[in-house]
């Protein structure tokens, strides 16, 4: 297939690349240019502007940092109007459901048809093939972009447009409360003299094991905070996730309270450490270094 790809960031680069190996025709391109340039060497087409990179595309693949961003490449900077009639587009970002309906319906009347398609599993997800994707729209559209969704893991149909968008925000509260809650026990056990590493072993196998706490658990234990999904994209996912239960009306009071602890990390200059960074606004609070 002929397949465009708008975004060639640290989610975007590993996808492109894994369409690439697959033996797909891959158009990419980035506002930094240099960032899709990389990708020559593995057999892609970069091109200048977003338009020229969907032009006569079978299917267009998004990864962007948030709604507003999908919307101005999509309408602002010429994508939507390139894109050929019947042709599909697989947003791939996470933004608002409420987004996610609105470029839908948009672009439903130049008759592009349209998924919904955010993802989890991070960099390394993404470089193995291995990331959970999240998909909602008609299901006609989601078996056309099963061949490709399967590339990048393992694609579920969650319910129509907007669905996928409402599973990736579930998915956000839950890791991002979940790192909360492994970083204040884990803390709470080194401030009363344990050795935390220990602890984490410990407890993994028990009822309080889960990727979150052998992942991110380990960062905190080797204090290594290189980012793999950044706390401000923590923050922003929250706050998606507020602002649709507030349009639903949906009382989520844990996630608020985590929006906080993240909104005061970001502020104290930790906004592009790994989201397991909350575990340094956590012992900054209680005086551990």
């Amino acid at each position: 297939m002929k397949i465009a790809v708008l975004g060639i960031g640290m989610m975007g680069y590993p996808m492109a690349r894994r369409l690439c190996a697959a033996g797909h025709e891959v158009h990419v391109w980035n506002r930094t240019l240099h960032r899709a340039q990389r990708l020559v060497q593995d057999g892609a087409l970069v091109h200048p502007t977003p338009g020229d990179a969907v032009r006569d595309a079978d299917l267009v693949i998004t990864m962007l940092d948030n709604g507003a961003v999908v919307s101005q490449v999509l309408f602002g900077m010429g994508a939507a109007a390139a894109m050929q009639p019947g042709s599909l587009l697989v947003d791939m970002s996470s933004i608002k459901p409420s987004e996610a309906r609105d470029h839908a319906a948009r672009l439903s009347e130049l008759h592009i048809d349209y998924l919904d398609a955010p993802v989890s599993g991070g960099t390394i997800g993404a470089e193995q093939g291995s990331l959970a994707i999240m998909v909602g729209g008609k299901a006609a559209n989601y078996e056309r972009a099963m061949p490709i969704l399967s590339v990048f893991g393992h694609p579920t149909h969650v319910g129509p447009t907007g669905s996928g968008q409402l599973a990736k925000l579930a998915n956000q509260m839950i890791v991002g409360i979940t790192i909360g809650a492994v970083a204040e026990a884990l803390l709470l056990c080194e401030k009363g003299g344990a050795d935390m590493a220990k602890v984490k072993e410990a407890i993994t196998g028990g009822f309080a094991d889960s990727r979150i706490l052998q992942v991110h658990g380990q960062r905190m234990v080797e204090r290594d905070f290189t980012p793999k999904g950044r706390m401000a994209v923590q923050l922003k996912d929250l706050r998606n996730a507020l602002s649709t239960a507030n349009e639903i009306g949906f009382e989520a009071p844990i996630t608020g309270l985590f929006e906080q602890l993240y909104a005061q990390g970001v502020e104290h200059g930790l906004a592009d450490l790994d989201h397991a960074g909350l575990f340094v606004e956590l012992a900054s609070r209680n005086g551990m270094a």
